[in-house]
């Protein structure tokens, strides 16, 4: 797969929208204001919330997109930020929030930030809410399960008539709800996988990096495995709102001239440990993802 592309996940924008559009404010952190910033001007035509910032509201943790080291946050979708930001001659700011405020449109909306990158998939619902840079990640989804479970399939796991799990609005959850699964839902990733531990569930489905990732800690890696691959064709996008041409613009030529130029190549290989589209079942094969003492959290 191209190593632009990339997924994540897709809910409805319904009364759970409304409600974080409602509490936008209480979200985050202060670095991004009140939400009313005075916008400074940036090459190119671009408005940000904040001079000499480009804010982005991502939800930590999602290891190993973005989650923290110490008091630093990290991660391959920062790394990608923030060749936008060298190429605006400013610096990154991160707020964290409530990825529901994230994929409506509504943390945009309200100027807490100037681009949303949370490993969130493009999909026509919330294209309906944000604009979306070219695609810059391909992904696929994961079933993981204790070591010897047999499984190998969702039909396993509906042979078997096991419990599955998944993350609550998130395209996985569709997936296997779309399978004719009924599944029970996780609010965000860390409560899936203690689901998975404590055995509420047999086998989970999640995003094939963040399932590499869990299973890199020696604690989860010892009693749990990753039993197959589900090719959904997802890709993620960097959300921008929805009249942001010009940042559009700037952040489409950036992932190009990443490409070209092989510094997309590199921050893939530090994030993963293997060049974009090298391992089966998806583009985002992580071999190697950096460690982290966090697990990840919401996903899109």
């Amino acid at each position: 797969m191209a190593p632009w592309s990339t997924y994540r996940k897709a809910a409805s924008i319904g009364a759970a929208t409304l409600a974080a559009a409602l509490s936008i404010t209480a979200c985050g952190s202060d670095s991004a204001g009140s939400g009313t910033a005075t916008a400074s001007a940036a090459p190119g035509g671009v408005s940000l919330v904040n001079a000499g910032k480009i804010t982005t509201c991502t939800n930590i943790p999602y290891e190993p997109f973005q989650f923290k080291q110490g008091d630093k946050v990290v991660g391959f979708d920062v790394d990608i930020v923030d060749l936008v930001a060298k190429k605006l001659g400013v610096t990154q700011d991160i707020v964290d929030i409530d990825f529901a405020a994230i994929k409506s449109g509504a943390a945009l909306n309200a100027r807490k930030c100037d681009v949303a990158a949370a490993g969130m998939t493009i999909t026509p619902e919330r294209q309906q809410n944000l604009l979306f840079s070219e695609p810059y990640f391909d992904a696929t989804q994961a079933l993981m399960a204790k070591k010897g479970s047999g499984i190998t399939s969702l039909d396993d796991v509906k042979a078997k008539n096991l419990k599955l799990g998944a993350q609550a609005s998130t395209t996985g959850l569709d997936y296997v709800k779309n399978a004719g699964f009924d599944p029970v839902e996780f609010a965000d990733s860390p409560k899936e996988l203690l689901g998975l531990q404590t055995g509420q569930v047999d086998v989970i489905v999640q995003d094939l990096p963040v399932v590499l990732t869990w299973l890199k800690k020696p604690e989860i890696g010892a009693k749990f495995e990753q039993v197959a691959s589900l090719d959904t064709g997802e890709q993620y996008g960097i959300g921008m709102k929805k009249d942001n041409t010009a940042l559009k613009k700037i952040v489409d030529e950036v992932l190009e001239a990443a490409k070209a130029d092989g510094t997309y190549n590199e921050i893939y290989k530090k994030w993963f440990g293997t060049e974009p589209g090298s391992v089966p079942g998806g583009g985002s094969g992580a071999d190697n993802p950096a460690e982290s003492t966090e697990s990840p959290a919401a996903g899109s």
